[in-house]
Formats: structure tokens, C-alpha cells, sequence
């Protein structure tokens, strides 16, 4: 299962999952206002360690963007859902605090997934898109041999 699929999964388990479903999606397609979704915004390596064996742990950090498309921004107080992005945010949080977020890396008790930066955008089109910006941090571990 690729990391969007696993995204794709364990978003849909959100008890207020109901305020994302209608066209919801997890792909590469573009960031515009009738999309709801994740969409994956890369891989980012962290930090890097080797230790005297050679054995080679990685940091990593994927980064994916939540976004909920709204109505116009001035009827933001009547749309439907939107009192669900803090508390997707808060869910997170508790799903990575007791471990049941997805799993990319080699060291599961040592991942973190996170939820911030929720924000309101106004497009051209008269609309508004709320975003939350998800990271998940983990550790891979590379055996390197150096025989040859």
C-alpha cells in the first residue's frame, strides 16, 4: 500500500469524516477549490546517523496538505463541516499519541504524525478552501555494506 493509500485509509476512519467524503481524494492532482483532499507535498530527510558499524538510520518527514473546499468565504459561518477541521486536528493528535496513525517507517513507537497550520484561503473564484498541513516523521534503518 503506497503512503496516499495509507493516508487515504486512515482518514477515512475520522468519526467526522462525513464533512470531507463528498469528492474527497488523495492524488497529485492540482491544489484548486472543488478538490477535497490530501494531496502529498514531498518527502523531506531530516536527519542522518551512522554509527560505527555502519549501520545508517534516516529521519524523515512526509508532508501532505488536507484541504476542504468551502463555500464563499463570507458564508464560512454557515458551511457545513467547518467546525470539524479542529477537531480533525486534535483526532490526529490522539491517533499518534497512541500509535494508531500509519506506519512508514522501521521504528513504529518512534513516529510522530501531526496536524497544524490550519488556514483559510480565498481563491479567485469566490471560494475558500481551509487547509491543514499533516507531517509524519520516521525513522528508516539501512544496513550498508561496504565489501563491495
Amino acid at each position: 500500500m503506497t503512503p496516499l493509500d495509507q493516508m487515504r485509509a486512515w482518514i477515512a476512519t475520522f468519526p467526522g469524516f462525513d464533512f470531507l467524503a463528498n469528492g474527497f481524494h488523495v492524488d497529485y492532482t492540482d491544489q484548486i477549490p472543488a478538490n477535497n483532499g490530501v494531496l502529498p507535498s514531498g518527502l523531506v530527510e531530516i536527519e542522518r546517523k551512522r554509527d560505527i558499524l555502519g549501520r545508517t538510520s534516516a529521519l524523515n518527514q512526509y508532508h501532505f496538505g488536507l484541504y476542504r473546499a468551502l463555500g464563499s468565504a463570507s458564508a464560512l459561518g454557515t458551511t457545513p463541516g467547518v467546525d470539524r477541521v479542529p477537531e480533525f486536528r486534535a483526532w490526529v493528535q490522539e491517533q499518534s499519541v497512541r500509535g494508531l496513525t500509519p506506519r512508514f517507517g522501521d521504528e513504529p513507537g518512534q513516529e510522530k504524525m501531526t496536524a497544524q497550520d490550519g488556514a483559510l484561503y480565498n481563491t479567485n473564484e469566490g471560494a475558500a478552501i481551509y487547509l491543514v498541513r499533516l507531517s509524519a516523521q520516521h525513522k528508516k534503518n539501512y544496513e550498508v555494506n561496504n565489501n563491495g
